[in-house]
């Protein structure tokens, strides 16, 4: 087997670590003073909490830093730390759907529970591990009197009673971490602490999947710190050969105190390489320049202007999180991404990547954000288990094609669990969407080609061969679900198409179909098209709301809103499309509200508010996203699951860290401000009445166009489009009457009342204003 988990060049400096030469930093920091802002973490003292640090992170390494019994603690984490053991009983002879289909029809399910599900909720492997901690003994410095995460620099800054100050990063390209102290005693002390892998802790878990298994049951020595003159270091051997090492090192001088930390992984399956030093010297001064110059780089992207301050922060603190978690090169984003739970614990739900939802919802900010740079990380770590994928198909299914587990390691293996979900056979059509998305935003040929439209014909393969013709000529999976409706019974299985299944296999059809045309294969789109048209319409009750499946109306409070697929964030059923589909979107989205969000997460409140912007409700949209951010988030904004307001948003009170609702948040204020999909551009679709003054800056569209746009006095004053690609795009104008200022590369035509046709070549723009 082969992991390949980061690209070459970030690979290699990943791998060798960070150089024991530095120098103390110059005038030039002082030079380039910090730049506070209005959306930063602010605190009068450091959080006592992991899940309510200062985060810190570049998508490889990260940092949390809090107050633990007195003393400043960094939380040092590593995207690739991974225990890779393979799940216990899922090499057995039955692992397989048809032996699945088996049992189902017999109603004999006990024991596919006992092979296939159990093994998750008891094994404490495979799973993500946490890497170390750097404890600072700061009784001397005094109380803390501020603790802010400068969120425009990403930079850390601590202040104590007696004027010391920490100021703390990762390097937005390098792997490591700096910190910085000024004005502290000559006798200033640290120490690096491991994580508890030998040693059992007292309190135990009364859920070990959602609040962490005890580390000791990974059957790990504990490994070994060795302390040297201005260095230390931990070595850490985990299963099958893994090891991992973090090195700190400083230099004092006065009053001022410099380091770094690193962490280099080592798979068995490559050549070891030792952590070693790196050429030339370098400073916390022209480091923290390079990584300033990133972050501003990516900051220049896009950027947002709501005035609800509630949501306008917690849109930039999100933001922010994706630029700490999102790599072209790294591993994607997992439950945790690089901040692993700091509790002596192995993370909720094994840190894992769950693509029945989390990973998914990860990733959806970064189209219209204008962040693809980021994104395509997602889709590179998908491509690198091609391999896995089609081996974990060919057993399981028994088909060609492509298929994904919905629950996988760092290297794609499957991991068990309630099977309905973490063994779907749609799981890679979900996947595809982002495909669809990265293709649709970016308008890259080259990708579309290569990778795109391979991806969605693997994915359309599998379902040909691995779906039915029923009696009335209607193609149908086997068996069919819906996450996670009925849990993990018997119940769970549907004879005919869920809407779930049935509208990701919609769509992967009709994107496939797409593809093929673009492409210039008619055969292929032809074949795609005439699968898509066997396929029947999804199951609705007589009031026009879509249900679970034919045979269950939507009639309890569920997490994840699988049944409304087809509306967000497929598209299958648009808004646009006239007085049905709205009627359609209305009474479903009615009926969400009616049954109501007892069993709600707060990533339900963060998807619920794209599903109202789809359906052109922006008070109901934005409800719903200052619910997330007002009750379902930690004080550091970390999304934590259950309504921590105890009042009444959610029967879930419980507080598991994971990020997919934070980043499902961002998208759903972007979904307010700008939409796409439905073949022409509209600005300003989706917001509430009150809101007399916005206006956004970049914000991308589907055909590679950048977008700005703003309102003033509650009537629109401007829109901006440019072509990154070159292109036809159509416009619907907020304006009755407008002036439009054309580049020279960019024509405009009235094409029918209320639109505009735009064209551009590459670099071309219109403005249009009152």
């Amino acid at each position: 087997m082969t992991i390949k988990l980061v690209g070459r060049s970030f690979l290699c400096r990943l791998l060798t670590g960070i150089g024991c030469g530095f120098l103390l930093g110059t005038s030039l920091a002082i030079a380039q003073p910090l730049q506070p802002g209005p959306h930063d973490l602010r605190f009068a003292q450091l959080p006592t909490r992991w899940d309510e640090a200062l985060p810190l992170g570049n998508g490889v390494l990260g940092a949390l830093i809090w107050q633990k019994n007195q003393r400043l603690r960094f939380s040092l984490d590593r995207a690739d730390l991974w225990d890779l053991r393979p799940m216990k009983g899922l090499d057995r002879p039955e692992f397989s759907y048809q032996w699945v289909q088996d049992q189902v029809r017999k109603k004999e399910y006990k024991i596919v529970q006992e092979y296939f599900d159990k093994p998750y909720d008891t094994e404490p492997g495979p799973t993500k591990i946490p890497g170390a901690a750097l404890e600072f003994n700061t009784a001397a410095l005094g109380p803390v009197t501020s603790a802010r995460l400068i969120i425009q620099n990403a930079v850390a800054e601590v202040k104590w009673q007696n004027g010391a100050v920490l100021r703390s990063f990762v390097h937005a390209t390098e792997p490591v971490g700096w910190f910085r102290f000024e004005q502290i005693p000559a006798d200033f002390s640290f120490e690096l602490l491991p994580p508890a892998y030998g040693k059992a802790i007292e309190e135990k878990a009364e859920n070990a999947v959602v609040d962490g298994d005890d580390l000791v049951r990974l059957g790990y020595a504990q490994g070994n710190v060795v302390r040297q003159k201005n260095k230390i270091t931990y070595h850490q051997t985990g299963w099958g050969g893994f090891s991992y090492d973090v090195t700190i090192q400083w230099t004092q001088k006065g009053t001022t105190l410099e380091g770094t930390w690193t962490i280099a992984s080592h798979f068995p399956e490559k050549k070891k390489n030792a952590v070693s030093a790196k050429t030339g010297p370098q400073t916390y001064a022209a480091d923290l320049a390079a990584h300033r110059s990133w972050w501003q780089r990516f900051w220049a992207k896009s950027a947002v202007q709501v005035p609800d301050s509630l949501l306008q922060k917690q849109w930039y603190l999100e933001t922010y999180k994706f630029g700490a978690t999102a790599r072209a090169d790294a591993p994607p984003i997992s439950l945790q991404a690089v901040w692993t739970a700091d509790n002596g614990r192995i993370p909720p739900w094994k840190g894992d990547y769950h693509h029945d939802l989390n990973t998914q919802l990860s990733y959806w900010p970064s189209y219209s954000g204008n962040h693809l740079t980021e994104s395509i990380g997602y889709l590179n770590h998908l491509e690198e288990n091609l391999p896995v994928y089609r081996a974990y198909t060919k057993r399981y299914f028994g088909t060609d094609g492509l298929a994904v587990p919905g629950v996988t390691t760092l290297t794609g293996k499957e991991m068990g669990g309630w099977i309905q979900y973490s063994l779907s056979p749609t799981v890679s059509s979900w996947l595809a969407h982002h495909y669809y998305l990265q293709w649709k935003y970016s308008q890259d040929a080259v990708f579309l080609r290569q990778k795109a439209y391979p991806w969605l014909k693997g994915v359309a393969r599998h379902l040909e061969q691995l779906t039915v013709l029923d009696e009335s000529g209607k193609r149908k999976l086997p068996i069919s679900s819906s996450p996670e409706i009925k849990n993990n019974s018997l119940e769970a299985w549907f004879p005919t198409n869920t809407n779930y299944d049935l509208s990701l296999m919609k769509f992967v059809f009709k994107a496939a179909t797409e593809m093929a045309t673009v492409l210039g294969n008619q055969s292929d789109a032809q074949h795609w098209q005439t699968i898509q048209n066997q396929f029947s319409d999804f199951a609705m009750s007589d009031q026009k709301e879509l249900m679970f499946a034919a045979s269950l109306p939507y009639n309890e409070s569920h997490r994840h809103f699988s049944h409304l697929m087809a509306i967000h964030p497929l598209g299958l059923i648009r808004w646009e499309d006239g007085e049905n589909a709205q009627q359609i979107i209305k009474n479903s989205l009615a009926l969400l509200d009616r049954v109501g969000p007892d069993w709600w997460c707060g990533y339900s409140y963060a998807w619920l508010g794209s599903l109202k912007a789809r359906a052109k409700d922006g008070s109901g949209a934005a409800e719903a996203l200052q619910t997330f951010a007002s009750a379902f988030c930690s004080v550091n904004s970390f999304h934590l699951n259950g309504d921590q307001t105890k009042s009444g948003k959610s029967k879930f009170t419980y507080r598991p860290f994971t990020l997919e609702g934070n980043f499902a948040f961002a998208a759903g204020l972007q979904e307010m401000l700008l939409q796409s999909y439905a073949g022409f551009i509209e600005v300003f679709p989706a917001i509430p009445a009150s809101w007399k003054n916005v206006g956004f800056t970049d914000l991308r569209t589907e055909g590679a166009f950048l977008v700005s746009a703003r309102r003033a006095a509650g009537k629109p004053d401007g829109v901006t489009v440019k072509s990154e690609k070159g292109g036809t795009a159509r416009l619907k104008l907020p304006f009755k009457n407008y002036v439009v200022k054309a580049s020279q590369r960019a024509s405009v035509e009235k094409s029918e009342t209320g639109f505009v046709t735009i064209k551009l070549q590459p670099g071309g723009s219109v403005t249009f204003g009152n």
